[in-house]
């Protein structure tokens, strides 16, 4: 009986074991517990390689430190398989220890210094992303390949890629000549020439496995054992048994239009498991009603080339390759997110509005290199471990700043000849792109309803609208960072202002050290206020723990920032989806109270805290109130004499409800 191999036929950075919400955050959690797992004494002299105990311990390990959950069956092999995407980057070695390059960036997560002290201006983690995915390669059937080096290469060679060029294309090019094949294929594609399901289909039968399974399904009497074979499932060929009475079913419409079977075959399609059953359903049938089904037989179907089969020979071969196109279409779908989430980590690829392309700069230092990459594509790197210059990974790859004024004066039209004349261009584009994705994705009524899910804790929604890279109290600070901007009828530098990590789509992401997150807004001089500093907190803290964890970091915070600044025009507000009594009794009594340096030498004679729930925020975005406003409000609030078990309804709540009223006439915007 024959057995036909199944062999790679594109590429993935990392595994899908480790594809994971909070992305960054685990790889830097995961090297510290590493680190700190071989430092315990048992474990120091200790082999890794099948070991079997060790991995289990190390499993064990991350139990006890809630990075695994649940119970796993074989815990030395989920050990395995949730440490193996960092050895496929170089972070961590096959014996699971920390290479150079793992340290450098443990050292930075740890210090939460992520200063952007580069030739490039990325954050120090991400460039060291950039570095390790430069240098990172698969071995592909019997070629290597860079998967990073290979999407810069198509960046360069087309300008940017749609995201299902990203996903269905790009991972195909694994050699020299299959790339060049398919970037051709995708050029044509642009023209109306082709389509992406047939370039799939023509790299998978350009391999001598797939032909060869394909021959055998056509000289065959077609048997379950014939299905499985020709499925060359690599897990198990008994995956592929629901394909065998899929097939004969929809022989028996296709030759004998047989209506009342298609019902039937619907059913059969249910038990190919995941995407490829939906996508054959998705191919095959023009309705999901059983009635309909039922009632209209092969009128319920779609006029698809396998339905229009005129010989035996003609439909064995359309269905082999549905059947293996939807299989990689599959893969190649769940790949796409590991990709994705790998890339975006360097901080030099954009994925926004279904398109994918490099940031300004990364743009120009990679723009007129594409030969040179091209050179290294298909190599593998000697310095995967290693924490090395860009130049020592290719020395092409050095970052020559004349050069990147130059192209970005070719690239952008303008002129540039100084640092400061770069950061001036790359400013202006973020804010550009910052805007475009509030109209987007984050209008008022899209963040008065983000606040609503805040105050329910709607945890997966919130996620689901903003990103799955950062937690939520992370993104509480963005979304906040956003409205405030929106208050501040879109004025000040706000991506500065947010002490947050954003990536280059600009969502945020957060790190496993946390730190500081506050927002310090500045604010120049108006007829309506002085030139003054906002400092904003936020937390999601409630009850006791809001007590506990706010009170004296914010008064510190604050005045610390008076002292060390002079500016006694500064200001706190405290931004919280529930406001316990005490900590607005503790903020109010700030008023009179005296905040000392060490030396008691300088002094700051009250410190002015507003709280302020959500619920009053949803009021502000709802009715346009804008900061103007806002901080004759706050000065009011802050000087009244209310007493403080009824300040904050009649100071905050009721008067933001009185200018709402009279500002809008009690319509909303």
């Amino acid at each position: 009986m024959p057995r036909f191999p199944f062999k790679g036929y594109c590429w993935a950075v990392g595994t899908t074991s480790f594809r994971t919400v909070d992305f960054n955050v685990r790889i830097e959690r995961q090297l510290a517990l590493l680190d700190g797992f071989w430092s315990l004494p048992d474990n120091q002299n200790e082999v890794w390689e099948s070991n079997n105990p060790l991995q289990v311990r190390l499993y064990r390990f991350m139990q006890e430190k809630n990075f695994a959950r649940g119970n796993a069956p074989r815990p030395d092999k989920d050990a395995r398989q949730i440490t193996s995407g960092l050895v496929d980057i170089g972070l961590i070695n096959n014996e699971r220890k920390l290479t150079a390059a793992g340290r450098a960036l443990l050292h930075v997560s740890v210090s939460g210094d992520f200063s952007r002290d580069n030739s490039l201006g990325l954050p120090a983690d991400s460039y060291i992303y950039l570095k390790q995915l430069l240098k990172t390669s698969n071995d592909v059937d019997d070629d290597t390949v860079r998967p990073f080096i290979v999407m810069a290469y198509s960046l360069l060679r087309l300008g940017s890629l749609s995201d299902e060029e990203f996903t269905y294309l790009l991972p195909l090019c694994t050699n020299q000549a299959n790339t060049e094949v398919v970037l051709g294929a995708i050029e044509d594609l642009r023209n109306g020439i082709g389509t992406i399901d047939n370039i799939i289909i023509s790299r998978l039968m350009a391999m001598d496995n797939y032909m060869a399974a394909q021959d055998y399904l056509l000289a065959e009497r077609v048997t379950e054992s014939v299905i499985n074979d020709i499925g060359m499932n690599r897990k198990s060929r008994a995956y592929d048994k629901p394909y065998f009475p899929f097939y004969q079913i929809l022989y028996d419409i296709v030759f004998n239009r047989n209506g009342d079977a298609v019902a039937a075959l619907y059913e059969l399609s249910k038990k190919i498991k995941n995407k490829p059953g939906t996508l054959w359903r998705q191919y095959l049938f023009a309705t999901t009603s059983w009635r309909r089904l039922e009632r209209e037989g092969l009128s319920a179907l779609n006029n698809v080339p396998l339905l229009r089969a005129r010989t035996e020979t003609e439909f064995k071969k359309l269905f082999f390759e549905q059947m293996h196109l939807f299989k990689a279409r599959a893969n190649l779908s769940d790949y796409a997110d590991l990709n994705r989430r790998y890339f975006k980590t360097t901080d030099t690829v954009i994925f926004t509005d279904g398109k994918v392309e490099f940031d300004i700069l990364p743009r120009c230092w990679m723009y007129s290199l594409a030969d040179d990459l091209s050179g290294i594509a298909f190599e593998a790197s000697d310095s995967l471990s290693d924490d090395v210059a860009l130049s020592d990974i290719a020395a092409f790859l050095s970052v020559d700043e004349q050069r990147l004024y130059s192209n970005l004066q070719l690239l952008y039209g303008v002129t540039v000849t100084t640092a400061a004349d770069a950061g001036r261009v790359i400013h202006d584009e973020r804010y550009r792109r910052f805007n475009s994705l509030i109209d987007e994705r984050f209008s008022r009524d899209a963040l008065i309803d983000l606040f609503a899910k805040f105050e329910q804790r709607d945890d997966n929604s919130i996620r689901q609208i903003v990103t799955n890279n950062a937690d939520v109290p992370t993104i509480f600070e963005y979304v906040l960072g956003i409205a405030w901007y929106i208050i501040s009828d879109r004025r000040g530098d706000v991506l500065s202002y947010m002490n947050l990590s954003l990536e280059t789509d600009l969502l945020p992401r957060s790190h496993a050290t946390g730190g500081n997150a506050d927002i310090e807004y500045h604010y120049e001089r108006t007829d309506n206020y002085p030139a003054h500093r906002l400092l904003i907190e936020a937390t999601l803290s409630d009850g006791s723990n809001q007590r506990r964890m706010e009170m004296e970091p914010v008064s510190r915070h604050l005045g610390e920032y008076i002292l060390s600044s002079g500016d006694m025009d500064a200001y706190c507000v405290f931004v919280s989806t529930f406001l316990h009594r005490n900590v607005i009794s503790d903020f109010r009594n700030r008023r009179t109270y005296h905040y000392y340096n060490d030396q008691y030498e300088n002094v700051v004679e009250g410190l002015k805290i507003l709280p302020l729930a959500t619920s009053e925020l949803r009021t502000i975005l709802e009715y346009g109130i804008g900061y103007d406003r806002l901080y004759s409000l706050f000065e009011a609030a802050y000087h009244s004499d209310e007493p403080v078990p009824t300040w904050y309804e009649r100071e905050m709540a009721e008067a933001l409800a009185s200018i709402a009223e009279r500002q809008n006439g009690g319509i909303a915007l």
